[in-house]
């Protein structure tokens, strides 16, 4: 495990991030340019070597309910790739993907609609909302199991 000062000297090796001593002699670290409310890229630097790390949104981290990755027992690399994955997620803005939609027929040629909508996954027959799953899994598996199957662009049935 990197100590205080070996995270600290990793941390203040980026010089877009700026410290701010907070309480019990710990440190954070924040990134002034975010594109986002949201600034600390570093949260409580600890004497004993405990910190977090802000990822929420970046892919291939598992972060907390708050967006945080412990980097207690993170390596030199480790955390210097932490750091840079978390400055870039907050320097860029966000880019609001496009909503899914997908077409799936059956074998009496029923069209079936399923679009992502406001964190929901909706099932339509034309304009009639049949079913509403919390989850794209739940909603696929329930149109494979009434005898669904996706149309792929081209119109090719998969």
């Amino acid at each position: 495990m990197l100590t205080f000062e070996e995270k600290q000297a990793i941390i203040e090796s980026f010089p877009q991030l700026t410290r701010k001593d907070i309480s019990m002699k710990r440190v954070n670290y924040h990134y002034a340019d975010s594109k986002f409310d949201k600034t600390v890229v570093v949260q409580h630097l600890h004497p004993n070597g405990n910190a977090f790390v802000y990822v929420a949104d970046v892919p291939g981290y598992e972060p907390d309910d708050r967006g945080l990755v412990n980097v207690r027992e993170a390596s030199e690399s480790e955390l210097r790739q932490i750091i840079e994955d978390a400055i870039q997620g907050l320097a860029e803005e966000s880019s609001e993907a496009e909503p899914i939609e997908e077409v799936w027929l059956d074998g009496h040629n029923s069209k079936l609609e399923l679009k992502e909508e406001l964190g929901a996954w909706n099932i339509y027959h034309g304009l009639n909302l049949e079913d509403s799953f919390g989850d794209y899994k739940e909603a696929s598996d329930y149109l494979k199991e009434e005898g669904f199957k996706k149309v792929e662009d081209g119109g090719v049935i998969r």
